[in-house]
């Protein structure tokens, strides 16, 4: 439903939208907002995922389930790892990520470094979401490469 509602947004005001659409047990047909030559029909999680990545300028990732997670933590994975170029990983809803991921824990542990905490940024509004956004590119054109 967030897909549909970003492809609804670039709809109402001409912008042209991508779907890439997942063929899974429960049939789902794609959203009427994304324009019809950008929609896309995966069989496989992975290469839609791929395909996903190649074209994503940022990730804006709200409360979901694995699905959610399973392209949050592979968008992660491959900037901390140097195989994609770094794009702006929003996190929305703060108490829904603490709950889900203690990111300190895995600090305090070792499994990720101080500046893998730097890889996204957390927020609940829409503005903040904006400003995260703008933010990022406003560095990245100033030669900073950091939000």
């Amino acid at each position: 439903m967030k897909s549909q509602a970003a492809n609804h947004g670039a709809f109402e005001v001409g912008a042209r939208s991508i779907g890439l659409n997942i063929t899974l047990p429960h049939e789902q047909a794609p959203n009427p907002y994304m324009c019809p030559d950008l929609a896309f029909r995966f069989h496989y999680f992975a290469l839609r995922k791929m395909h996903f990545l190649l074209h994503a300028k940022g990730l804006v990732a709200f409360p979901g389930g694995y699905g959610t997670l399973d392209e949050l933590f592979e968008v992660l994975t491959l900037i901390q790892s140097g195989k994609m170029q770094r794009i702006p990983v929003v996190l929305v809803g703060r108490a829904f990520w603490r709950r889900v991921v203690d990111f300190d824990l895995l600090l305090d542990e070792g499994y990720i470094s101080p500046s893998d905490l730097d890889l996204f940024t957390c927020v609940d509004e829409a503005e903040e979401i904006v400003s995260a956004l703008e933010r990022f590119y406003v560095n990245r054109a100033a030669g900073d490469g950091a939000t």
